[in-house]
């Protein structure tokens, strides 16, 4: 296999924001693992390294030189341009952070993904499974996306941050800003409404939670104390942000890629069905062949660094293309093809190193529990469109669909 170094790719090569790279991402990705492992192109304004080898992107997410805090390597403010007060939440919180602080931070909220927390949310998420699909077979054809992947991890996020019932609307309508909300003409609403309600909805939780405490994840970071230290009424309001959008917005587009994927291969699916030990295996391949996130967050170089004879100067942003290190044929044998049966190796779909996601966990419990009850209750559902009609969300480095129609029982 060819590798070339970066000076020979023309300079903004791959643009993530265009529709042709987000409809052809996976050619794209051959392309950069074949011809170009590291090279230059863009995320919006921002001009970024793009690394697609799965060991560069291994090494770069422990490299202590590639740092999350644009101030640490740069000098100027945590993003490239001005962002309105209402988004500093989002982009100061853990996710951006690094250690001393990343790691206090992470210990204080780790506490909420132990075994002992997610083995009490399986019969929980089960019976969730079965109430949706029970309202579901009402209708027979259904979007799978608004009638069942959506709404396991919104529930189990809301029952773990302990938003009551009658916030619901605005859990809702805060949710779907997060998620859809920094595209096209929603964006203006985005910032001067929906962000700010949202923010007024997390402030008045954490107040709630401060004087009447319950047995949930924010009450416990709340009370949460490492080496004698709280979280600051700040860092609560920016992990309860990332709790929101970390905790449901990977987890509905893996379990929607998931069924997507075992029905465009059905003698997977029969396997499976066949053998329920594979599941396990199964939300691997998934995640490693279709998992919705292919990007991380960018990384800033605090000092000139090399890699593969590419110079990467102070102050760059770094991204590894997590979509293209899981198709890398130097680490997985044939890539392009989709097999459960593959023998482990680690997947780069929850990333990598000190930001690895910490509620992957979770994510795996809800997407094996919520394809096993679909397909015991369904085993002969299809899609009730072409494959070829689905259409891919315009989200740069992310791997979702608008929409996942089924017949649930033909």
């Amino acid at each position: 296999m060819s590798r070339r170094a970066t000076q020979e790719v023309p300079r903004l090569a791959v643009n993530v924001m265009s529709r042709q790279f987000i409809e052809n991402k996976f050619d794209y990705y051959r392309w950069m693992l074949e011809e170009a492992p590291v090279c230059q192109g863009r995320l919006s304004i921002l001009h970024v390294y793009f690394l697609a080898g799965y060991d560069d992107c291994v090494s770069a997410l422990r490299d202590p030189r590639l740092v999350r805090n644009r101030t640490t390597a740069t000098g100027g403010g945590r993003f490239p341009f001005p962002l309105p007060k209402g988004l500093t939440p989002m982009i100061s919180s853990m996710i951006t952070n690094d250690d001393p602080v990343h790691r206090r931070q992470r210990t204080l909220v780790a506490k909420a993904f132990t075994p002992r927390a997610l083995g009490k949310l399986s019969e929980r998420i089960e019976s969730l499974t079965h109430e949706l699909l029970d309202e579901a077979e009402r209708r027979n054809t259904v979007d799978l996306i608004p009638a069942y992947s959506l709404p396991i991890p919104v529930t189990v996020i809301r029952e773990m941050l302990g938003v009551d019932e009658a916030d619901m609307p605005k859990f809702r309508s805060g949710l779907r800003a997060l998620s859809e909300g920094f595209n096209g003409w929603t964006l203006l609403r985005t910032l001067l409404l929906d962000m700010p309600r949202m923010r007024s909805l997390v402030e008045e939780l954490i107040e709630r939670k401060r004087s009447a405490p319950r047995d949930d994840i924010l009450t416990g970071l709340i009370q949460a104390e490492a080496d004698g230290e709280k979280l600051s009424r700040e860092e609560l309001v920016s992990m309860a942000y990332l709790l929101i959008i970390a905790g449901y917005e990977t987890t509905v587009h893996l379990i929607t890629n998931a069924v997507l994927t075992l029905l465009q291969h059905p003698e997977q699916l029969e396997a499976l069905k066949a053998d329920t030990a594979l599941l396990d295996p199964a939300v691997e391949e998934v995640l490693r062949y279709a998992g919705p996130v292919h990007g991380t967050k960018p990384n800033y170089a605090v000092e000139d660094i090399e890699i593969r004879g590419a110079r990467i100067p102070k102050g760059a942003a770094v991204i590894p293309i997590l979509g293209a290190a899981n198709r890398d044929p130097a680490v997985f044998t044939n890539p392009e093809v989709f097999d459960i049966h593959r023998p482990p190796k680690k997947q780069l779909g929850f990333g990598h190193g000190p930001h690895h996601c910490l509620g992957a966990a979770l994510a795996r419990l809800e997407t094996r529990i919520a394809i096993k009850t679909l397909f015991e209750r369904f085993p002969n559902m299809r899609l009730a469109v072409p494959a070829g009609e689905l259409e891919l969300q315009s989200m740069p480095l992310w791997h979702r669909y608008e929409r996942l129609p089924v017949v649930l029982r033909p």
